[in-house]
């Protein structure tokens, strides 16, 4: 017996979420079935009100509150002197959660991939030039992905870098190949930000 056609469209949305197949999905639906309806409207609410609300920081590109910095822009302790480069807010999340590092961010928006199209127009790399400029930023670390699109958007960045007086650097080898940040265990991450490789040094 097939679900009635609400529900399924609805599985039809809960299944473009990442990893939620269709028993996923369905399970999904079956447990938010059992909400009460105020639950549910106050669910749609928060759903419906999400784009009015969170938006990207002005400054790194991470998710914050509408018009505001993100909380780690904000926060003066950081250590402004380091700009550690991601392609997306859960590959900063890992890095925050394993503690190894207290320098400043910039969300790339993504990475480079010439076989999909993706030639670096939609990334944020004006940006990052713009910041790394700053007299106060000493090191730019490219934290993205270890896979072919990875490395090669790690060495378009270091030769657009080469302009500013930055040292240039990658996580150390000890993340497997092909892995991103975004699953990597604390440990792993920490042993590869502490043991970083520089691509180039200050001039």
């Amino acid at each position: 017996m097939e679900y009635p056609e609400p529900m399924l469209e609805l599985i039809d949305r809960f299944r473009k979420l990442p990893g939620i197949g269709r028993h996923g999905a369905a399970r999904m639906l079956a447990a938010v079935w059992k909400w009460k309806p105020e639950e549910l409207a106050e669910f749609g609410r928060m759903l419906s009100e999400l784009h009015d609300k969170v938006d990207a920081c002005p400054r790194c590109g991470a998710l914050a509150d509408k018009g505001k910095l993100c909380d780690i822009c904000s926060d003066v302790r950081r250590d402004a002197s380091c700009l550690c480069v991601v392609e997306d807010f859960a590959q900063l999340r890992s890095i925050e959660k394993s503690g190894a590092y207290h320098g400043l961010y910039h969300i790339l928006g993504g990475k480079l991939s010439p076989a999909s199209g993706e030639f670096g127009e939609h990334l944020r790399v004006a940006e990052l030039i713009r910041r790394a400029s700053a007299p106060e930023v000493q090191e730019v670390i490219l934290a993205l992905s270890s896979d072919v699109e990875g490395r090669g958007t790690a060495i378009y960045l270091a030769g657009e870098l080469k302009a500013c007086e930055v040292t240039v650097s990658t996580p150390a080898l000890g993340m497997p190949a092909g892995a991103s940040f975004s699953y990597a265990d604390g440990a792993t991450i920490a042993h590869a930000l502490e043991r970083r490789d520089r691509l180039s040094d200050k001039e």
